[in-house]
């Protein structure tokens, strides 16, 4: 695996790899790597003829008071399981080869980042979108991978991929992978180390909440009073606070007051023990809780 640090390095590194009309995926990545990411590399497999991986802690996507600082970082424990599988180069640029003296420039993608995680965590989307589009166009991957655990993360990147010509028509480059669960249920983040032991185990009751929640709309009850539920279920449970708890439209996000005949999806994001958790699940008729 090789590992480029500077874009001198990672361009000459690009060319090598997509040599000879070689397909090229990538796997955008903040490190910290559990099972959830290396499922996307072996995804990405898949998909291409060889695999780049970023790792890039984004300050821009961080909140005044929230994790940067604390957030994990394992760049050699992380370079070992990307070496396992076979990954061909590795992206690890510095905060000042991403971002230089004097960067000014902010991507934002209206209507699909505005609620949800938007509302709760102000400029996040933005500072995700400005450096997924940064990567896109330093690794110019055919292909690139990303967990559904945070739908809405997903959904904003299809929406500026689409906005900005960054694929074909009717070529689907950017690919969703679903949520890699642990065997209770919880999903797999980099953020669960942050959970003691006690949080931990209520941390599984989540998911339990979520497919409650799904089983109760499947019978016909209406939105409102089944995320009230879901919620006092957390609370309940041990969680410090739910910042929402939604049914939407999965493209969209725009919010749904009852199950129709379409495909919905449930977003709820709490905290627990100063740990903040998302998951999502499929609901309707054509689809099973995850």
């Amino acid at each position: 695996m090789q590992t480029a640090t500077t874009l001198e390095v990672l361009r000459s590194a690009v060319d090598q790899l997509r040599a000879g009309g070689k397909r090229l995926a990538l796997v955008p990545t903040m490190g910290a790597l559990h099972e959830g990411h290396l499922t996307l590399v072996r995804e990405a497999r898949r998909h291409a003829d060889a695999v780049a991986v970023s790792i890039f802690v984004n300050p821009k996507q961080f909140g005044p008071n929230e994790d940067l600082d604390a957030y994990p970082r394992r760049m050699a424990a992380d370079c070992a399981l990307l070496e396992a599988e076979g990954v061909e180069l590795l992206w690890a640029p510095g905060v000042e080869e991403m971002y230089p003296a004097g960067f000014s420039t902010t991507v934002s993608v209206a209507g699909v980042s505005d609620g949800l995680c938007g509302a709760a965590r102000p400029g996040h989307f933005d500072g995700v979108a400005t450096v997924v589009l940064k990567l896109f166009n330093q690794v110019r991957p055919d292909v690139a991978l990303f967990g559904e655990k945070d739908w809405q993360q997903l959904a904003v990147i299809r929406r500026m991929a689409r906005d900005l010509d960054l694929v074909r028509p009717h070529v689907e480059a950017i690919v969703g992978v679903p949520t890699v669960r642990e065997t209770d249920g919880l999903a797999m983040s980099s953020r669960n180390q942050y959970l003691s032991p006690a949080a931990r185990a209520q941390a599984a009751a989540l998911p339990q909440a979520m497919r409650e929640a799904i089983a109760a709309l499947a019978a016909g009850s209406a939105a409102a009073p089944t995320l009230a539920a879901l919620e006092a279920h957390l609370l309940q449970a041990g969680f410090d606070s739910v910042d929402y708890a939604a049914l939407a439209d999965p493209l969209s996000l725009a919010p749904l007051d009852t199950l129709g005949d379409a495909p919905a999806r449930l977003l709820v994001a709490a905290r627990i023990g100063g740990t903040r958790l998302i998951d999502n699940m499929h609901v309707g008729p054509t689809g099973k809780p995850e």
